[in-house]
C-alpha cells in the first residue's frame, strides 16, 4: 500500500531514508510529487534516486536535470551533485572545468562536500590551476565541519608539509579523527601510523574496519601496499584485501 509524505517529512533526511528502504517505489512517487511542487530538498533527492535507480528507473540524464533545477533554486548539495555529474560524465558530457565551477559554488555556500570536491580538483590541477594552498584551506574548513574524508587529506597535507610546515603529530591526529568518523582511507592512514609505532594489534583492528568499508579502488591500491609492512600479520591482510576486491 502506498503512502503520502507530509512536507516536514520530505525535509527530514532520516525519515526519507527509512521510507526509501521500507517502500522505495512509493517513497519515490511521493518525492517526485514534492519535487514537482517545487521543494528544493525533494528535487535534490529525486536527482539522487534517479542517479542510483532507487525506487525508480535509473536515469542519469534526468538526474542531472533535477540536480540543476534544485541547484538553481539555491540547494548547495544539488549544486555539488551537478558538479559530480559533470566531473564523471553522469547523464551527459564529462566537463571537469564545469564541475569545478559547481564545486566552487557549493563550497562558497559552506557545504562540506563542495569544499572537499573542489579541494580535490585544486590539489590535482584538474579543471582548475593547481593550488595546494587553496586545497589545504578547503580541506581544513571541511575537516573543521566534521567531514571525515577531508580530515584524512588534511592529515596528509600536514604530515607531508604540502603548502604548510610539516606537522606530523597534528597530521596523525587528523588521521585518527578521520578513522573514528568513519572514512576507510582515514582508517588505513591511522593504521599505518599505529603500525609504525609498534601498536600492531590496534593497526590490525583499523585495517579490518577499512577492509569492511572500503570500495574497489581503495582495495586495489591499498592491498599491495600492505605487502611492504614489516609485521607478517599485516602482510597477511593483503590477501584479504585482494579477495574482497574480487567480489566487488
Amino acid at each position: 500500500m502506498g503512502f503520502e509524505l507530509r512536507r516536514e517529512e520530505i525535509l527530514d533526511a532520516e525519515r526519507l531514508s527509512a521510507l526509501l528502504k521500507d517502500n522505495p517505489a512509493s517513497a519515490a512517487q511521493a518525492i517526485l510529487t514534492a519535487a514537482g511542487a517545487g521543494l528544493a530538498d525533494a528535487q535534490a533527492l529525486l536527482g539522487q534516486i534517479l542517479l542510483d535507480g532507487q525506487g525508480i528507473e535509473r536515469d542519469p540524464s534526468l538526474a542531472r536535470t533535477w540536480f540543476g533545477i534544485a541547484a538553481d533554486g539555491g540547494h548547495p548539495m544539488a549544486r555539488n551533485m551537478l558538479g559530480r555529474c559533470h566531473e564523471h560524465g553522469w547523464g551527459g558530457p564529462q566537463d571537469v572545468e564545469q564541475a569545478a565551477v559547481h564545486y566552487r559554488e557549493a563550497a562558497a555556500a559552506g557545504l562540506d562536500w563542495g569544499l572537499y570536491n573542489y579541494a580535490n580538483l585544486l590539489g590535482t590541477g584538474r579543471g582548475v590551476p593547481l593550488d595546494h594552498e587553496l586545497a589545504l584551506a578547503c580541506y581544513r574548513r571541511a575537516a573543521d565541519m566534521g567531514h571525515a574524508k577531508s580530515m584524512n587529506l588534511l592529515g596528509r597535507y600536514l604530515e607531508n608539509g604540502m603548502a604548510c610546515e610539516v606537522d606530523a603529530a597534528q597530521g596523525h591526529d587528523w588521521y585518527r579523527r578521520s578513522a573514528q568518523a568513519g572514512d576507510f582511507r582515514g582508517q588505513f592512514s591511522h593504521a599505518a601510523v599505529l603500525a609504525e609505532a609498534g601498536r600492531v594489534d590496534e593497526a590490525l583492528h583499523w585495517l579490518q574496519v577499512a577492509l569492511d568499508g572500503g570500495n574497489l579502488n581503495f582495495l586495489r591500491v591499498s592491498g599491495p601496499a600492505l605487502l611492504q609492512a614489516t609485521d607478517p600479520r599485516i602482510r597477511a591482510m593483503a590477501a584479504q584485501y585482494a579477495a574482497k576486491a574480487q567480489t566487488l
